[in-house]
């Protein structure tokens, strides 16, 4: 699926650490996944007001489509929305862009699967009633598949 980053309301830009990058000077496929997470909590946090004490999040499944490699002297952000919103799960959609003199340039695409979750219990829990809206509010009726 090509992504159209107009799609995207939220937007939030990553630092490249020393520590990221591998021995042929890339950002080791692994950090990826920290970066979508930085940029998944900025959303939720920003955009989304998750309330934590109402309800966690964890992760169900992750991937990720690598495309171009990101250096250490990049300067990189990610985009963020929801693309799927279930009873407990929902799914959300990250595309990383390399900042350019000629414009943003998609490096990296992933998808995660979260669970909305109470750590008390140790159970799945629907999602709450505002975080849902909220999600669909941002993100735009249309470009979410709401399977409720």
């Amino acid at each position: 699926m090509a992504e159209k980053l107009t799609d995207y309301k939220y937007k939030t830009t990553i630092p490249i650490r020393f520590s990221d990058i591998d021995s042929f000077g890339h950002v080791n496929n692994a950090v990826y996944l920290t970066y979508f997470e930085i940029a998944r909590t900025s959303y939720w946090k920003d955009a989304i007001g998750w309330d934590w004490s109402d309800a966690g999040i964890i992760l169900g499944r992750s991937e990720i489509n690598y495309l171009k490699p990101i250096t250490i002297n990049d300067q990189i952000a990610c985009y963020v929305r929801t693309i799927r919103i279930g009873n407990s799960s929902f799914d959300v959609m990250h595309v990383l862009v390399k900042i350019t003199a000629n414009g943003e340039e998609i490096v990296t695409t992933g998808k995660t699967v979260c669970i909305s979750y109470d750590y008390a219990t140790n159970k799945s829990v629907s999602i709450p009633k505002k975080e849902r809206h909220s999600m669909i509010e941002f993100d735009e009726p249309r470009l979410i598949l709401n399977t409720n």
